[in-house]
């Protein structure tokens, strides 16, 4: 079946979709006549039970290990649920701290933030999360492509020094020549900026996000 198809049975995105199957958790077969992608049952299968998993929050990697068989459906969400129980520790603590800062009574203007940070500094010490840890995903996730478009600019400006320095050394080269080969490669640069640009804000707020939800 279809790709949209299978978004109605499953009832989450194509940008989901694939990105299970970049992550390497669904693997559809290939149509032999037009090389599109043939979702199966056991394709849906598998993405309901993605879906379900991650509505619990359990992890891709660990999701990637429940279906290879490493570890067992029981230990997973026994450690889950040691999870959500230190996770509404740290709830209850959130929101005794808002109580005390409404008990307070204080404006955004009269708020008196060092004393509350030096109150979450110490029970940041004893294990207590105050900030987003998904964020730690997103930065993983960004690295590769800022990565890759480094390593492409770099060469791109290899290129226009050695096309560059080829040019000073051989007059008799054409100078028009030279010059369009080397706008070709300031224009490569551009636009490996401007995708990697996309790519970021993509990651920021939009494939890695949703993924999340599911």
């Amino acid at each position: 079946m279809k790709i949209n198809q299978v978004e109605e049975l499953v009832g989450i995105t194509k940008k989901n979709i694939r990105f299970y199957e970049e992550q390497g958790l669904i693997s559809p077969e290939r149509n032999k006549d037009n090389g599109y992608r043939d979702y199966s049952l056991k394709d849906v299968d598998i993405l309901n039970k993605i879906k379900l998993l991650r509505k619990l929050e359990v992890p891709i990697e660990e999701i990637r290990k429940l279906e290879a068989g490493e570890v067992s459906m029981t230990d997973c969400l026994d450690r889950h649920i040691s999870y959500y129980t230190h996770r509404q520790t740290e709830l209850d603590t959130m929101k005794q701290m808002c109580k005390e800062i409404m008990e307070a009574q204080d404006t955004f203007d009269d708020l008196k933030a060092d004393s509350y940070l030096e109150d979450m500094t110490k029970l940041e010490k004893g294990g207590v999360r105050f900030m987003d840890v998904n964020k730690t995903d997103i930065k993983k996730t960004k690295r590769g492509p800022i990565i890759a478009a480094c390593v492409s600019i770099t060469f791109f400006i290899a290129m226009i020094i050695i096309i560059s320095w080829a040019s000073m050394t051989d007059p008799e080269t054409p100078f028009g020549f030279i010059a369009i080969i080397i706008l070709l490669f300031v224009a490569m640069i551009v636009g490996t900026i401007v995708a990697l640009k996309q790519r970021l804000n993509e990651i920021d707020g939009g494939e890695i996000d949703e993924a999340r939800k599911y």
